[in-house]
């Protein structure tokens, strides 16, 4: 039978029901969180993930707020990062969910993972929204669902991956939070079907005149899936992907800003406002980090440019 998982709250540092070797462990990864994000993280998941062969196989169910719970595998080098309270997750796009706590939106959380971002949109102090977390990786798709189960069956989860068309493709990768389907048929893996977003239209998922908050967490499959969702990016919704630190082309940005009706809006981290704009140089100057990825907004609904605006006075009040 497995073991209890452990119990961190974010909000008071408490740690509960860890053994004494477990409880060290805890230390190191949070030291290693606060010294490593001087630069970005830099080494960081490969020392968790070596420290994790030497602890119990058991989980850690983080309280991220009153009414969300995290859980995934302690010591997993991705995630234990959380452990470390000053640490923020995508910041960026925390900052929109939180000012959108009064709208009547759906996530469609594309490439979840855990689903991280379901439980927490889900939850109460991020108003409660409906949210389909969507997950193609047989090693993943348990945990994700996992964290369903924990948090009451809030939040709908789909085995999918997403892209330009329904179909089947093959996933690949080494590291659970870059598995993707972008890689060659000779990569092995796994086969899993596919769905394009305009699919969960058809399929009677999601209402072709809603809300919608569309995180694609999709690794490499970015435009494909974009391309997938022309009726989707229609309506009142808002993309958020990521674009590579590594990537000096800006692909990602450049196909949503030439190719697309939409808006390219990003987090200038200079002004901490959520910028359009048409000059794809900014990015040279924000991607700092070779290593990691950044979150780019797309849009064609004056209804989110409207609100993001409004959050952007919001900001700049604060700062005066």
């Amino acid at each position: 039978m497995a073991q209890a998982p452990i119990q961190f709250d974010r909000a008071s540092g408490a740690l509960e029901g860890a053994n004494l070797w477990e409880r060290t462990a805890a230390l190191a990864l949070v030291t290693g969180a606060k010294i490593s994000s001087h630069f970005s993280h830099m080494g960081y998941i490969a020392c968790a993930n070596l420290l994790a062969k030497t602890l119990p196989k058991r989980n850690i169910a983080i309280k991220l707020n009153p009414d969300a719970a995290f859980e995934f595998p302690y010591g997993d080098g991705y995630w234990s990062k959380l452990l470390d309270r000053s640490y923020s997750y995508e910041g960026e796009l925390e900052l929109l969910f939180a000012d959108s706590i009064d709208v009547d939106y759906t996530l469609l959380d594309c490439g979840a993972n855990y689903g991280y971002w379901s439980v927490l949109v889900s939850s109460k102090p991020f108003g409660a929204h409906k949210a389909i977390a969507i997950e193609p990786s047989g090693q993943n798709y348990p945990k994700l669902a996992n964290n369903s189960r924990i948090n009451g069956n809030r939040f709908e989860t789909m085995k999918c991956a997403i892209g330009a068309s329904r179909g089947t493709a093959r996933l690949s990768g080494t590291k659970h939070e870059a598995f993707s389907i972008a890689g060659d048929v000779s990569d092995g893996g796994e086969e899993v079907p596919v769905l394009a977003l305009d699919n969960l239209i058809d399929d009677g998922k999601v209402a072709p005149n809603g809300k919608y908050l569309i995180k694609l967490d999709v690794e490499g499959v970015e435009i494909e899936a974009i391309k997938g969702g022309a009726r989707l990016l229609q309506a009142d919704s808002v993309i958020m992907c990521e674009e590579h630190g590594s990537d000096r082309s800006h692909a990602v940005s450049r196909y949503i800003l030439e190719q697309t009706p939409m808006k390219l809006i990003v987090l200038d981290p200079r002004s901490n406002r959520l910028e359009t704009v048409s000059d794809l140089s900014i990015l040279d100057r924000i991607k700092v980090s070779t290593h990691v990825g950044y979150n780019v907004f797309g849009t064609a609904s004056a209804f989110w440019q409207d609100r993001i605006n409004a959050l952007n006075a919001k900001t700049t009040r604060r700062m005066q």
